[in-house]
């Protein structure tokens, strides 16, 4: 057993508890920024964004951003034209002491780093590759005291029964977990989706919530036979529904929004929809009872 495995180890170990206790320490005492999500004491509330908003900024840009607006946290899913992050100089061995102080100086932490794996990948070449990527991923993880890795389940395969595919999905799990004793796999929820698919809020959290570890937020409206995503609070997704069903079940996560601008340019800037969300989830968020830690 070489020292990345035990480092999975340990990583998975912490994955699975209750709550995100890394991440949840990490932020106790950041730096006061003054902006309209930052308490007088400096404490912030627990909203983060993903970079997966942010496609074209860099590592420093990113983080000062985050810190100006009030931001807890910085969600990773690749930076500028990098999907992998185990590739990106900001975390390589030599740089991440410092890639760590960037964070700490700025009082923001990073819940949960975005793998591109697909766990119903039948393509065994294209497995083993998701799954060597998933690996650098868990010890990237593990080295930056970030508690998540996100992995998709993803799809239904054609011509697999149900029970086929989530026996397959759940032999992948476990070749990625076989060495960690932990009961680490829990849910991200894109509520977004679900609203979508026909749910709602409240039936989604009384099913799910107590597997719910992080949370992605965005708001919509239809276009056709699709979806045309806008401002936090514009569209019919209802983001504050979901934000106090969390609220009442104790939710002790981050509220991260995921502005999929990398994949649609057409939708509105991140220097415009980012401050915008911190605006409407500070309202929605001390309307639910959720104070800033």
């Amino acid at each position: 057993m070489d020292d990345s495995t035990i480092d999975r180890r340990r990583f998975l170990s912490v994955a699975g508890a209750a709550t995100a206790g890394l991440a949840l320490a990490a932020c106790a005492k950041p730096r006061a920024i003054g902006s309209p999500s930052t308490s007088s004491n400096g404490r912030r509330l627990p909203i983060g964004f993903s970079t997966l908003g942010t496609p074209k900024w860099d590592w420093i840009h990113t983080l000062d951003f985050a810190a100006a607006h009030g931001f807890a946290a910085v969600e990773l899913r690749g930076i500028q034209e990098t999907m992998d992050l185990s590739q990106r100089p900001e975390f390589q061995p030599g740089r991440l002491a410092q890639t760590k102080r960037e964070l700490v100086d700025r009082g923001l932490v990073v819940p949960c780093l975005g793998a591109s794996i697909n766990m119903h990948e039948q393509d065994p070449a294209k497995l083993a590759s998701a799954m060597a990527e998933t690996r650098r991923f868990i010890d990237l993880a593990s080295a930056m005291g970030t508690p998540y890795v996100r992995v998709f389940g993803n799809n239904w395969v054609k011509g697999m029964s149900r029970e086929a595919v989530l026996a397959y999905v759940a032999k992948t799990l476990s070749e990625l977990l076989r060495l960690a004793d932990s009961p680490a796999v829990a849910l991200l929820w894109d509520a977004h989706h679900t609203f979508v698919g026909g749910e709602s809020p409240e039936a989604t959290v009384a099913q799910l919530g107590r597997y719910i570890r992080h949370t992605h937020l965005k708001d919509s409206v239809p276009a056709g036979n699709d979806r045309r995503y806008v401002l936090t609070g514009t569209g019919e997704v209802p983001v504050r529904r979901q934000v106090e069903a969390l609220a009442r079940i104790g939710y002790r996560g981050y509220y991260s929004f995921e502005w999929e601008k990398r994949w649609h340019p057409e939708i509105e800037e991140p220097e415009v929809s980012i401050p915008q969300y911190a605006t409407v989830m500070e309202e929605y968020l001390r309307g639910a009872g959720v104070t800033a830690r």
